[in-house]
């Protein structure tokens, strides 16, 4: 990423318009419900003259593939929608105020905090102005004009709209670092009861013209030495979880279909919040997010450890255990697999053992070559001795025998040490900010 260095002193910065600083607070309001890039969630005001604050109205934080943490303006271009999705906060029929910026804004915005380094990059989406192709084409002046007549070289993510022409989504990906599609919903029976003026198909065919233009990108630079980028980060989703009634197995099900059929880079899960009063709509008080959670852990397991969506649930067991994360969850409905000796056995069963990272299986593989391992080695290596112990074996391992405890006791014993007479853990979300009873 190439920073600019023309920075204003900061006495010559002038004061943000009100009417643009009203539209920011309403729009970035507004995009805080797309879960493509994290936000650190930090309150702290500004006081008594201090420096930095942490609400700076859609600054949001997220993670390069080399594990930088980057700061992003993520706004909509608009709140207006010409759909009444029931999950949505800016569906057409909510009672909400409205604003839009104006290209020239959204470019005078990303530049300026750019060059006073508020930020790294854009992250841009919209409702739907008249027509998916009239907001499209809003979308690309902004990041054509950032490009080309501002030279902005920071990282740009724009979330194409489901409708829009080939045309415009082949322009968006020369400008944009990445590109995505909100599929919203795990199945086409649910976007028809909730999104009755959305289909599959529109959100699908945008996805598979990104995919091959992504794809055609990369065999014309193997052929010839200058061609423009395409979407070089690729193209990412978002799907809700908890408006409507799929299982777990749906879901991944879906997001491995999503992987293996459009080779995504990443699918978001997003924990429905309440936003709206619709009775079609579940009735919660909160987001569910431990669900999300081990969504994301299970997301984690499909694409880095190997395994598939029909290992980790399956028809008897279509949702996800809340107490345990989904690894232990397979380890325990398969026991026959375990103990593993970490010393003879392949990379790909000890990414399997509970407790063990895809880091510590590398270098177990590493170490045991030129030592017999022990569990002084492995707890050295980062191996998690909590979990693991009961699922492997190794050099003068005293781990406890799998046969003689249950499913019931090795859980109990991971969730609550040794000697715990519990059985369940509670699995109720906590607040952070709560006051100690």
């Amino acid at each position: 990423m190439r920073l600019l260095i023309n920075f204003k002193p900061e006495s010559q910065a002038l004061p943000m318009n009100e009417r643009i600083q009203e539209k920011l607070s309403i729009l970035a309001d507004a995009a805080k419900y797309d879960a493509s890039c994290s936000s650190s969630g930090g309150k702290r005001k500004n006081e008594s003259k201090g420096l930095g604050s942490t609400e700076g109205m859609g600054i949001c934080h997220s993670y390069t593939e080399d594990g930088r943490c980057v700061s992003l303006l993520k706004i909509l271009l608009t709140n207006h929608c010409i759909f009444d999705c029931a999950y949505c906060v800016s569906r057409r029929s909510n009672d909400v105020k409205r604003a839009a910026f104006t290209v020239d804004e959204v470019v005078d915005l990303t530049i300026n905090f750019y060059r006073r380094n508020y930020i790294e990059g854009l992250f841009l989406s919209s409702g739907i102005f008249s027509s998916p192709d009239y907001t499209m084409e809003r979308l690309v002046r902004i990041i054509k004009k950032l490009r080309t007549e501002h030279n902005f070289n920071g990282y740009i993510h724009v979330k194409t709209i489901p409708g829009a022409s080939e045309e415009l989504i082949q322009e968006a990906g020369l400008y944009a670092d990445r590109l995505s599609v909100n599929i919203e919903l795990p199945s086409e029976l649910s976007l028809t009861t909730l999104a009755p003026e959305k289909n599959y198909q529109e959100i699908l065919t945008p996805m598979g013209q990104i995919r091959d233009n992504i794809i055609q990108n990369k065999e014309e630079k193997s052929l010839f030495k200058k061609v423009p980028a395409f979407a070089t980060a690729g193209q990412t989703t978002q799907l809700i979880v908890g408006a409507s009634q799929e299982t777990d197995l749906q879901i991944i099900k879906l997001t491995d279909s999503l992987y293996q059929g459009y080779g995504l880079k990443r699918v978001y899960y997003s924990g429905y919040v309440p936003v709206t009063d619709d009775a079609r709509l579940p009735q919660v008080t909160q987001p569910p997010l431990i669900r999300e959670h081990r969504l994301y852990q299970t997301d984690w397991l499909m694409r880095f450890y190997g395994f598939e969506a029909d290992e980790i649930l399956d028809p008897a067991h279509p949702h996800l255990d809340l107490e345990i994360d989904p690894k232990l969850a397979w380890a325990l409905r398969n026991r026959h697999v375990f103990p593993v000796d970490v010393n003879t056995a392949d990379y790909e069963l000890i990414l399997r053992i509970p407790g063990v990272g895809a880091r510590s299986a590398k270098r177990i593989v590493q170490a045991r070559r030129f030592t017999s391992l022990t569990m002084e080695h492995l707890h050295k290596m980062g191996v998690v001795l909590k979990r693991a112990k009961f699922f492997l074996t190794c050099r003068g391992a005293q781990q406890p025998a799998l046969g003689e405890l249950d499913e019931q006791g090795i859980r109990r014993q991971v969730l609550f040490g040794a000697g715990s007479v519990r059985s369940a853990l509670v699995t109720q979300q906590l607040d952070l900010f709560a006051q100690a009873s």
